[in-house]
Order: C-alpha cells, then structure tokens, then sequence
C-alpha cells in the first residue's frame, strides 16, 4: 500500500467510513503525498495527454475564439484572461500566440492561473511569456475585471459524490476497509433534496454523481462573466445530465483500480454539465461537441496550412492529432463544450443557435 493509502486507511480505522469526494481530495490534493503536488501527470512519460498536448491546434482555435468575443464586447481593458488547470502552460501558450495579432488583446490582458500544484506551477511558468501573469489558490481569488476563461479538462478532477437508488431512497457510496484493504461501500437511506428530480428518470441501482465543488466554481464564473463582462469556454468529458458511474483512475495511460494506489494515479468523473448549467446566473450556449466547435472555428484550413509545411512522420503525427482531437470514436464526441456569456450578449463564435 502507498503511503498516502496507509493514511486514508488510518483515518477510516479511527473515524469510519469517508465519502468519495473525501477519497479523491485526499488522493488528488494531499499537500505533501497528493497525486498533484507530487508529479507533472502530462505527456508520454505521465499519465495522461490533454488536447493542447496533441497539437497547437485546440490552443490557437480556443485563443481566436476568445480573442473574437473580446472584441464584440467592445474591448474592454484591462481584463482577465485566466485558465483553470492550465497543466504545463500550453494551452495559455498557445492561446497568446495565436492571439498576438489582435491589436490590444494582449495590451489590456492580465494572465490569471488558478493551480495549486507547485510542480505545475514551475512548468506553466516557463511555458507561458507575458508582462502580467499570476497565479491564484481560488477561483474567488481573481480580478474584478472583465473575465476571458478557459477550463480544459479541470472540472473532472474535481471531488464528486455517488448516490444510488433504492426505492424513493438513496444511499451515499463511501470508501471503508474490508480484511484491511480499501473497499467500496454503502450509506444508509437518505433522501437528499437536491436528488428529489433524478427520482424521475432513474430506477432501483442506478447510480447519480453530484458534485459540489464544480457547481460553487461555475457560479462564481457566472457571476463575474454576468456583472461585468467576458465568456467561459468550459471542455471536458462528460454529458447534460449525470446517470451511472464513471468514477475512474488512470495511471501510465491505462484504466486501474482507483483504490489499488492512492495517490499514485489520477482520479476523474465525467462532468455533469447541466448541473452546471444550473449554477450559473450568466447565459449559457447549448452543449456541443469539441470536434463540432473545432470544426466551426477552422481547424480544417487550419490542418491543411501546417501540413503543407510538413512531411514524412512529422505531417502523419499531425494529421493523426487532428483526427485524434475531432474524430467521433476519439475525443470529438467524447469531449463537450459549454460556452457561458453574459445575458445580454450573443455567445462567442462557433456557438451559434
């Protein structure tokens, strides 16, 4: 068992069974033996690759999308270009790269990054060039400015809760210890009135994921974007509405067990983006596919203009990293987006009724 397995042990020994938000906090954000503060999880040598790791593409499409929406607002400076788990910095990289030409897009912008991991924070600071840049604990810790924000694949790490169904009743699944190994278990019958609606569409076992932490971050999003301006481009797996278990570990880019090594993998579930949709006091665009919106912002002539300067392994690489971010079997359909913008504004392109 890993240390940090010892510990979670220790402490159910003492205080009984935790909740499953518990268990992925622990694992994900102990400070001293957490699954973040202690490793870079990205690329070939880690355990995970994210779509601004694939190709430049994802960055520089999301950055002009948002450098767009800037600019119908009126330019508004300065303002808050921010990402929420901004990883090795790539993403923000590309993002002001691909932005650079758009006059006073980077004159009015203050880079804000919300990441609590030291390790990745050395990363993102060697990634990412620009006169204004700071680093925040809390979403609540932002500017009062006009806020430009993009979230890839932040809100699926973040700690939910299961319930499953029995009868008009639920019972919470929680992480206790049989025969001295980590087991998954059952609470008692409760009826959680923010689940009175799921009794509606679901049935006897099914199981309905709740997160707490995604719904209190998507509101403070919402209420800066609605009070003084901006948009959220929100991308990550998941669908409308929760239904079934997808509480996941990954380690070395292979599925494991998520209670073999705590903190040794990296734990996620899909997001439910009608809960978040529910949070928010802005706008927000219908749901769509990250293959759909790339598809709408131009990766297609895009693709073909880095090609033409490409050959042999080098061009089959980048014509299998534009497959691979909007093929419908790879992450196209897999991965959403969801577009928040202030009611009274239209939503940034590509999200067009």
């Amino acid at each position: 068992m890993t240390a940090l397995g010892r510990h979670i042990t220790a402490r159910i020994t003492a205080t009984g069974p935790i909740t499953l938000a518990d268990y992925m906090a622990t694992c994900l954000m102990h400070p001293e033996m957490g699954y973040y503060a202690t490793r870079d999880p990205l690329g070939a040598a880690g355990d995970f690759t994210t779509a601004p790791e694939i190709s430049q593409m994802f960055g520089e499409l999301l950055g002009l999308c948002l450098a767009q929406t800037w600019l119908d607002q009126g330019r508004p400076a300065p303002f808050a270009l921010a990402e929420l788990g901004p990883g090795r910095g790539t993403l923000m990289a590309d993002i002001l790269r691909a932005t650079k030409g758009v006059p006073g897009f980077h004159a009015g912008a203050q880079v804000h990054l919300l990441e609590t991991s030291p390790t990745l924070r050395e990363k993102q600071a060697e990634s990412i060039h620009h006169e204004s840049v700071a680093w925040h604990d809390r979403v609540e810790d932002l500017p009062n400015l006009p806020l430009f924000l993009v979230a890839n694949e932040f809100f699926d790490a973040l700690p939910i809760r299961q319930f499953q169904r029995q009868g008009a009743a639920w019972h919470e699944r929680v992480v206790g210890l049989r025969e001295g190994a980590l087991t998954f278990g059952l609470g008692g019958p409760i009826t959680p009135p923010d689940l009175a609606h799921r009794l509606a569409d679901t049935q006897d076992g099914d199981i309905v994921e709740t997160c707490a932490p995604g719904r209190a971050i998507a509101q403070e999003i919402g209420s800066r974007i609605e009070a003084r301006g901006g948009a959220a481009l929100i991308v990550d797996y998941g669908d409308w509405r929760s239904l079934g278990d997808t509480f996941q570990a990954v380690q070395d880019h292979a599925p494991v067990d998520p209670l073999a090594a705590p903190g040794e993998a990296d734990l996620t579930a899909h997001v439910d983006f009608e809960a978040l949709a529910e949070a928010i006091p802005c706008a927000h665009a219908r749901l769509i596919p990250q293959g759909t919106l790339l598809f709408r912002l131009g990766i297609e002539p895009r693709k073909e203009a880095l090609a033409r300067n490409l050959s042999g392994t080098a061009r089959d690489s980048h014509l299998a990293a534009f497959q691979r971010l909007t093929g419908p079997e790879e992450m196209g359909r897999l991965f959403k987006v969801l577009a928040l913008h202030p009611k009274a504004l239209p939503p940034p392109p590509g999200f067009d009724p």
